[in-house]
């Protein structure tokens, strides 16, 4: 697949085809389109034709310092020097490097801010960006140093010093990590590259590494939301809850979309159940405090961690739409300064702004993290239930299906849940509240957009964590009680759920066993969608 950058179309499913490799280990490839081309061409000649010479007017980047040395001209004589220092006086970066595919996606998404014609670089700049990006040629990038304000100053000047062949920068190619000069004449690329006027500038102001963040980690929090609807489900049929509270009058008495849509979910993936039902109630399971034969009590309701499920699942996708609107105003935007427009009389005019300053991306990022730490939340606590038969009525403690005191059970996957709940509360505190000036103040107001960005990803990846442990612990309780509950059918899409799982993950009936195996292949069916995919080809799409 090629994925064309034109300033203008590009969405978070081509960023992640392009950061990330498909089933077979491939890459798609990016492209500038010829147009984008054109356009970035014909607005470098003017500039070259028009404004390189000293008796230029002063325009930020272009011939004058950055910062406090703004009304300092530099000299045509001093460009290439100008450029080079540019570089290497903003490659502050520290702290271990960025992925791979945090590494790629900030590549692709600088060329496309190029793309839409508003920065000035040099085509050639530009060219060699995204040839560098399809060849694997991959900059180390280190992970802390910005305040998202100037843009990512600190990790596109790695990124930058890589790309240009500078004898400090490092990069990783075919998964050998090498002096970047190396790696580059490796994959047949000429090491040397001369910046011009402005490119500089262009590679290193813009919040691309916020951005580049904050694509990966919204894409994988939208694929989530079906994966928590679907452990829910599995979860409610385990504890044999109430249907009631999803029924279609209630919600739209609250007619929140998200909300209303959750509910749909549920019901469709239960739908045939007859597991959630009184009848089910009275078999008597097998750590249930009641003899056999004795009456169940009834239901009435769920508690809130199973009845709730609409009322905190649906904002939780309410958030992500918001955020990837957001992040998909982002992603097509020119966000450097200064900015050349079209000045109507067959020129250019450069105009200084702020769009490089990444509030947008931090609060957003902030939105995602709370949003994300308590679908995750939530989701604990069902599986912790799971495990308790007091709060589970009745199925085995710990499920475990061993002899009990020689092994544990799954206690001990819930407690690494919980861990991950509490490291989510933590980073879920909002960073885009937080403003250090810098520079002399220079930038007396920043966004922290990076560190928002940061850690809504590491949130992202323990909620996939959270949900996957879930799925696991929940597929165990179903298999627990399946010989008992043999004609309490499972709804249709709770059974295709499943029958994926346990495609892959054998259930624990031997007692203890190396937990972390079947925890990272839960969470491997989660990134795959395979859950999804089965759930969805027995009932239809879910919303």
């Amino acid at each position: 697949m090629t994925v064309k950058l034109d300033g203008a179309t590009l969405r978070i499913e081509d960023v992640v085809r392009v950061a990330r490799p498909d089933a077979t280990g491939r890459f798609a490839e990016a492209v500038l389109a010829p147009e984008a081309r054109e356009r970035i061409a014909a607005t470098r000649d003017y500039i070259d034709r028009t404004w390189m010479h000293d008796d230029a007017p002063l325009m930020y980047a272009f011939n004058t310092g950055v910062g406090l040395f703004k009304d300092q001209r530099v000299l045509i004589a001093d460009m290439a020097d100008y450029q080079r220092n540019t570089v290497y006086a903003h490659a502050t970066g520290v702290g271990e490097p960025f992925a791979e595919d945090v590494t790629r996606a900030m590549m692709l998404l600088r060329a496309n801010a190029f793309a839409s014609n508003y920065s000035g670089p040099r085509v050639e700049l530009v060219e060699r960006l995204l040839a560098f990006l399809n060849a694997g040629l991959h900059p180390v990038i280190p992970q802390k140093g910005s305040v998202g304000a100037s843009g990512d100053l600190a990790p596109l000047a790695h990124m930058a010093g890589a790309v240009c062949g500078f004898e400090e920068a490092l990069m990783v190619y075919r998964g050998r990590l090498m002096p970047a000069r190396e790696a580059i004449a490796a994959a047949g690329f000429e090491p040397d590259f001369e910046l011009g006027a402005k490119d500089a500038s262009a590679l290193i102001n813009g919040s691309t590494t916020s951005l580049a963040l904050a694509a990966l980690a919204t894409h994988d929090a939208r694929r989530l939301l079906k994966q928590a609807d679907i452990a829910m489900c599995l979860s409610l049929e385990a504890m044999r809850g109430e249907l009631a509270a999803f029924d279609p009058r209630v919600h739209r008495a609250r007619p929140h979309p998200g909300q209303a849509r959750v509910a749909r979910n549920l019901l469709r993936i239960l739908d045939g159940s007859k597991r959630c039902s009184q009848e089910a109630r009275e078999i008597a399971f097998p750590d249930e405090r009641r003899q056999p034969g004795t009456p169940a009590s009834p239901r009435v309701q769920d508690v809130y961690s199973l009845r709730c499920t609409p009322q905190v699942h649906g904002p939780a996708a309410e958030a992500i739409e918001y955020v990837e609107r957001i992040v998909g105003t982002e992603m097509n935007s020119a966000t450097d300064n200064p900015l050349i427009f079209d000045d109507g009389q067959g020129g250019y005019v450069s105009i200084s702004g702020g769009h490089f300053h990444g509030q947008y991306l931090a609060q957003a990022m902030d939105v995602l993290g709370i949003a994300m730490a308590d679908l995750g939340a939530i989701s604990e606590r069902r599986l912790a239930r799971l495990i308790d038969p007091t709060m589970s009525y009745g199925l085995p403690r710990n499920l475990l299906a061993g002899k009990r005191g020689l092994n544990t059970g799954y206690a001990t996957v819930q407690c690494s849940m919980s861990a991950l709940v509490m490291e989510n509360r933590g980073l879920a505190t909002p960073g885009s509240v937080d403003s250090i000036p810098s520079k002399s103040n220079a930038e007396d107001h920043v966004s922290n957009s990076t560190w928002c960005g940061r850690k809504a990803r590491v949130i992202v990846e323990n909620v996939e964590q959270i949900v996957a442990g879930e799925l696991l612990m929940a597929a165990q309780a179903l298999t627990l009680v399946e010989p008992l509950a043999k004609d309490a059918p499972l709804g249709k899409g709770s059974r295709a759920a499943m029958e994926a799982i346990r495609a892959v993950i054998p259930p624990a009936l031997d007692g203890d066993r190396w937990y972390a195996t079947e925890m990272r292949q839960a969470l491997d069916l989660v990134r795959s969608g395979a859950v999804i995919a089965a759930v969805e080809s027995a009932v239809g799409e879910l919303e």
